[in-house]
């Protein structure tokens, strides 16, 4: 059985890999000496968000976007996560991405 650390740090491992497959600079923050804080995955090119990763089956989302929230600084709060045999999901307040939306529809040709 793999305890909760190790199945956090396969999971943001998993989601770095999977954010470069879709060509972003992802990697795990941890293992460059992240502290408290810090987003559990970064990325250039997203960098507007702070990613809180989540590899857990039974997630409590007011508890991982508050997290999100309160380390986020003045970047977008945003929760990364999945269970078992699940794909990944995108939690973020409605507001923000109403406002991602809008921003990307300004820049449509």
């Amino acid at each position: 059985m793999v305890n909760g650390k190790q199945k956090g740090s396969a999971g943001e491992r998993e989601l770095a890999q999977k954010l470069r497959e879709h060509g972003f600079t992802a990697r795990r923050t941890q293992q460059f000496c992240g502290a408290a804080g810090d987003s559990d995955v970064t990325c250039t090119e997203l960098d507007q968000f702070h990613i809180e990763c989540k590899r857990v089956e039974k997630l409590n989302v007011d508890n991982a976007i508050d997290q999100a929230l309160r380390d986020c600084h003045d970047k977008t709060p945003t929760v990364m996560h999945r269970r078992n045999h699940k794909p990944w999901l995108v939690t973020m307040y409605l507001e923000d991405w109403i406002a991602l939306v809008k921003n990307a529809q300004r820049h449509e040709p």
